[in-house]
């Protein structure tokens, strides 16, 4: 249902930092930047796998709120690669990964904190593969 989504960022340079190692294990990566001619002078790039779908732009005022974005993962190992990927960018732990049953059996998440206080999430709601 949603074709893109993107967030407003006080420190585009940080958050590309951020979300560049954060998006690799998800198989995501920064796939353009729009030309700044049309964009007021504004850094605004696009992440995605095959086409940018998770946009940052930037700002000179901090974001007055915070949002929260769930990434889909394509198996549990993804998340916990996330995790840890987002992590040693500097995200804020919000949540290690482990199943969330209160959603769905298999509702298997991990949240961090970017760093403009997002709560960004990676989900696979696929049952556990065995070995």
């Amino acid at each position: 249902m949603i074709d893109h989504l993107g967030i407003i960022v006080s420190d585009f340079d940080a958050s590309k930092a951020f979300y560049d190692k954060a998006m690799a294990p998800l198989g995501a990566s920064l796939l353009y930047m729009v030309p700044e001619q049309y964009t007021g002078g504004a850094k605004v790039g696009g992440y995605g796998r095959d086409r940018p779908v998770f946009w940052l732009s930037d700002s000179t005022d901090k974001p007055k709120s915070t949002q929260h974005v769930a990434f889909t993962a394509r198996s549990r190992a993804e998340v916990d690669a996330f995790h840890a990927a987002a992590l040693a960018a500097g995200g804020r732990d919000n949540g290690a990964p482990g199943l969330r049953p209160h959603y769905h059996p298999n509702y298997y998440g991990a949240f961090v904190f970017d760093p403009d206080g997002n709560n960004v999430e990676a989900v696979c709601h696929d049952p556990e593969v065995n070995p």
